[in-house]
């Protein structure tokens, strides 16, 4: 059947640029937390010149996700496979932004040397980058289980950026001139923790997707 086979292929190309978008933020968030490391200002920009990429995807992926809905009328699965693929596009976008706020930070620090070595901040991407791959692989997949995943991962990000905040607001009570460093660093940290709440949404997305109910994983 032509229209079928339509949809099928619009389904596909929204697969193909969620998988795409994905990587991106995945690679802008690590990209961002080693130039922040190194105080590498240069490689922070480049980071930051990347994002429009990832906002004309998310464009992309409305242009066709509407033109499905319009011209194909798909229902039941189909339809929330297109909503959710809307609904994931817009979280990846917001993830790329902060991500960016990650890479703004390293900027703004340009010149500084850095307070303490960064341990827990860039354990806490490596988690967050994994919480990424993981979300888009369960909406590959329809992985509920994977899905569900994301909830317990989020938390033990928040754990970490509890331990954060509290060693760096103990820093700033010892020493005010490490205020204005701390905090940019305490600003990271919140955009990472942000970045895995997105993932979450992913999460609750693929849910939507296999079971039509959205639950609350965040």
């Amino acid at each position: 059947m032509v229209t079928r086979r339509e949809l099928d292929i619009g389904l596909n190309q929204l697969q193909d640029m969620l998988v795409d978008m994905g990587k991106k933020v995945e690679k802008a968030l690590g990209e961002a937390m080693a130039a922040l490391s190194n105080l590498d200002a240069q490689a922070a920009r480049k980071v930051v010149e990347a994002d429009p990429e990832l906002n004309r995807i998310e464009e992309q992926i409305s242009e066709v996700g509407a033109r499905l809905i319009a011209t194909q009328q798909p229902v039941a699965t189909d339809l929330r496979r297109v909503l959710a693929a809307l609904r994931i596009a817009s979280d990846l976008e917001r993830m790329g932004d902060l991500a960016v706020d990650v890479a703004k930070a390293a900027i703004r620090m340009e010149g500084q040397t850095l307070i303490k070595p960064l341990i827990d901040l860039p354990l806490m991407a490596e988690m967050v980058q994994e919480m990424i791959s993981d979300s888009i692989r369960s909406f590959l997949e329809e992985n509920v289980d994977l899905a569900y995943k994301m909830a317990k991962d989020d938390d033990q990000v928040d754990e970490l950026f509890g331990k954060i905040f509290r060693e760096l607001a103990g820093m700033m009570a010892e020493d005010p001139k490490v205020i204005n460093q701390s905090m940019l660093l305490l600003f990271v940290a919140r955009y990472i923790e942000r970045i895995a709440d997105h993932a979450t949404n992913i999460g609750e997305s693929v849910v939507y997707l296999v079971t039509s109910k959205r639950p609350d994983l965040n």
